[in-house]
């Protein structure tokens, strides 16, 4: 049963976001042809995250007591009709409302799949099967800006959208005919508050939070910068395929070292390593340079996801997994949506280059806070766990 459920979704993730990768480096593009500005940039990509983030934890939390599989086929299904709805957008206005809907559909479908992983993760394993079970996410995101970039340079914008729609189909097909409900875990409690006055869930959230910032600008604004200093749409999406594909490849062994050494320190190297590759990318004024940036960049990834992964899997089973990875997720959409916002507003006022500026020096600041914030617990031992319940 648990290897089922594990292959499934695994397959499902991967195909769903190979869709969402297919158009990641083609978005920005398609806004600036419907007329968006720096400003418009960032709030359609905001629409997106605003719209998950306010959705995840709800759901999660309904998920831990009516049963997850419902959710994912609900999500799938939107996404497979919604994809075919940005062909019709017409203006900036029409391609926010989509990105708004897209983001609901999104909060039915990954952090419910990664709970249904935590659930079936050995204690003392949360690492591995996080850090494995993340490589569909990351593996498909990797994949799919290469192939949205051949797709639009061969067949025309259009082509990514349908592409989109049909592998959001068949991961619909698989887990409707192969994927077991898997009967949850009675947390301790599982209240929403309960799990955002948690200490290491807060920390956790500062953490998601400043890695989705970094993460958002460069997804948003990278295609634009790359564009400038001429690179083709191939090129760029070999860029952020080679960012993505670095982290999909070292997340289960990074997965398995976090299971054995100190978390926290992972957490932290793995964040100043994304910081400083920020920092680096003004500087990059060709296709290989950028290439290096982007690599360094999906290092850092690498080293950090798995470890955080496996400390909410662990504040999970004492608070519900479904509550803990909604939180943990709303984060992420919160730094997705402040980035494009606030880098919009740097890129109207100052310039491109500072956009990247501002999102390194934020997720310095960022770490440090979560540093301070979990410096005293062992993570990932007794001690660690004792401080989960102790905040529960």
């Amino acid at each position: 049963m648990r290897r089922r459920i594990f292959n499934v979704l695994f397959i499902s993730v991967f195909a769903t976001m190979l869709g969402l990768g297919i158009i990641a480096p083609l978005m920005p593009i398609y806004a600036e042809s419907l007329g968006a500005t720096g400003i418009w940039l960032g709030i359609i990509f905001a629409g997106f995250s605003l719209s998950r983030g306010l959705f995840m934890p709800i759901i999660g939390r309904i998920s831990d007591k009516k049963g997850r599989k419902m959710f994912i086929l609900a999500g799938l299904l939107i996404y497979t009709i919604l994809s075919l709805a940005y062909i019709r957008a017409d203006s900036v206005y029409t391609l926010t409302v989509i990105r708004m809907i897209h983001g609901f559909a999104s909060a039915m479908v990954i952090p419910v799949a990664m709970a249904y992983i935590g659930e079936i993760s050995p204690e003392g394993r949360e690492g591995t099967y996080m850090g494995t079970f993340s490589v569909s996410l990351f593996l498909g995101m990797g994949l799919g800006p290469l192939i949205g970039g051949i797709l639009k340079d061969t067949f025309g914008m259009a082509s990514a959208f349908y592409a989109m729609s049909a592998l959001s189909a068949i991961s619909f097909l698989v887990c409707f005919l192969f994927l077991p409900e898997l009967k949850t875990r009675r947390a301790h409690r599982s209240s929403l508050k309960a799990v955002i006055k948690n200490d290491i869930c807060k920390a956790l959230m500062v953490f998601r939070g400043v890695n989705a910032l970094g993460m958002a600008s460069v997804m948003a604004f990278l295609p634009i910068f790359a564009s400038e200093v001429g690179l083709t749409s191939s090129q760029i999406g070999t860029i952020l395929t080679t960012n993505v594909l670095l982290t999909a490849l070292f997340q289960r062994p990074f997965g398995m070292i976090a299971d054995k050494r100190n978390k926290l320190a992972m957490i932290v190297a793995g964040t100043a390593i994304s910081a400083m590759s920020l920092f680096l990318i003004p500087f990059a004024k060709n296709f290989v340079e950028l290439l290096v940036v982007a690599s360094i960049m999906g290092l850092g990834g690498a080293i950090s996801m798995p470890a955080a992964s496996a400390m909410v899997v662990t504040a999970g089973r004492e608070l519900g997994l479904g509550s803990v990875m909604g939180v943990f997720n709303m984060a992420m959409s919160a730094g997705m949506i402040t980035a494009p916002l606030i880098s919009g507003v740097i890129m109207d006022a100052f310039g491109l280059g500072e956009v990247f500026y501002a999102a390194g020096t934020i997720s310095v600041v960022g770490i440090l806070i979560f540093y301070l914030m979990v410096k005293d617990i062992a993570v990932g031992n007794a001690r660690g766990m004792d401080k989960i319940k102790n905040n529960v």
